[in-house]
């Protein structure tokens, strides 16, 4: 890789993690703002918890079809639609005067999002050598941290001071500046940067996809790694609050440290691993240990918060963010590279889309037990048993962490 090549792909994926931000920002910005629009709109419980799922009802379903477009248009115009659609959405939202209107514009969004880390992945798996994954997912993985936690303290700071509808206007209004860059950036010189590599071969069927055991490995295990983060980011504030009695003050710093020290995490972590690599260390094994460190914390983590005993629950929180740190270093580098260059895309949409179910199953059936129960404990205990799960899905179901060989492909 030349000099220029080399720059462009950093500016590439610098672009890529910011995108992902912004995916994270616009996601969370609607149950930050939730309690406002509740009051505004007149809404009751039930139509709250059908705009707060609506999202998922096309995030998850989408990742098929982003794959599919990532094929037919290339990564890079359906990364430009995708964040256009979504930011639009996010936009409109503070125009939204009914539950109607709001739930067609959380469905635009959640259709729109779903193009975020297909496009990201196929991108990434034509541009980058494997050695260097590990850095870029680690650098996308702090932007989906850092969007969480900024998103949080930065909205609340908005909503405090203009009201919930200049929450989305200023969201939605900055997230559409992301395509100057990016569209400067794909419509250079093809020979300057990573923008060269838009040339790609077909991809394999999606039933030859699933026709492979390392693909089924892959939408379970990511399943139930998102299980439990999807637990934390619907739960959290309630969890410590309601439970553990914490205030709001300490609750937000608490809540905010978690996806922080998650970011760090992902820094650190992607440049070292891909450090090892470079040194002779073998890139398979050292993938996939990745994944299982990243399950067995979660595992013990999720265990530790279901004891019920505050010091135990703020070890175990805090222990998290090194699982969420880790996750998008060893989930979608291996699924990149097991899909390889041709099928990546693809690939990270069945994935992706897999672990997406768990934001539809996981915060309704954590309410479902709560209210069993009467407290969060049996929730955090399930969550314990779907993490531990996942070391089968990843440690037995993939064998390694290598590129899959795909039939001869055909002409388009």
């Amino acid at each position: 890789m030349t000099h220029q090549a080399k720059g462009g792909a950093r500016v590439l994926v610098f672009l890529l993690a910011l995108a992902i931000f912004i995916h994270a920002l616009d996601r969370g910005n609607f149950p930050t703002a939730a309690p406002l629009i509740n009051d505004s709109l007149a809404l009751d419980n039930t139509h709250m918890g059908w705009l707060l799922s609506a999202f998922f009802l096309t995030y998850v379903p989408g990742h098929v079809l982003a794959g599919w477009l990532v094929e037919r248009l290339n990564a890079y115009r359906t990364l430009s639609l995708g964040l256009a659609a979504w930011s639009l959405a996010t936009l409109l939202m503070g125009l939204a005067g009914s539950f109607g209107a709001m739930l067609a514009l959380r469905l635009l969004l959640g259709i729109g999002e779903s193009a975020g880390f297909p496009a990201a992945s196929k991108l990434l798996a034509q541009t980058l050598p494997h050695e260097k994954l590990g850095t870029a997912n680690g650098l996308i993985g702090a932007g989906l941290m850092l969007g969480n936690g900024i998103g949080v303290l930065l909205g609340g700071m908005l909503i405090a001071r203009f009201g919930w509808h200049m929450l989305f206007f200023v969201f939605g209004g900055l997230s559409l500046l992301w395509l100057v860059p990016w569209l400067t950036l794909i419509s250079g010189p093809k020979d300057q940067g990573a923008a060269a590599a838009t040339v790609d071969h077909a991809a394999p069927s999606y039933r030859e996809m699933l026709s492979r055991r390392e693909t089924w490995g892959a939408m379970l295990g990511m399943f139930t790694s998102n299980y439990p983060y999807f637990i934390v980011l619907s739960w959290l504030p309630l969890y410590l609050v309601k439970q553990q009695g914490y205030s709001l003050t300490t609750m937000a710093w608490l809540g905010g440290t978690v996806y922080l020290l998650g970011a760090l995490v992902n820094l650190i972590g992607g440049p070292y691993i891909d450090r090892l690599i470079a040194n002779g260390g073998d890139a398979a094994k050292l993938r996939k240990r990745v994944i299982l460190a990243s399950s067995s914390i979660a595992v013990a983590c999720m265990g530790a918060c279901a004891t019920g005993k505050p010091a135990f629950a703020v070890a175990g929180l805090l222990g998290y963010s090194l699982s969420i740190g880790l996750g998008p270093i060893g989930t979608f580098t291996a699924g990149q590279t097991l899909g390889g260059p041709r099928a990546a895309g693809k690939w990270i949409g069945l994935q992706n889309g897999a672990g997406g179910l768990s934001g539809v199953i996981g915060p309704a059936l954590t309410g479902v037990l709560i209210d069993a129960t009467g407290d969060y404990r049996v929730a955090f205990l399930f969550a314990t048993l779907i993490a531990a799960s996942g070391l089968y899905f990843w440690g037995v179901m993939i064998p390694k962490v290598e590129p899959l060989e795909w039939s001869p492909a055909k002409p388009r």
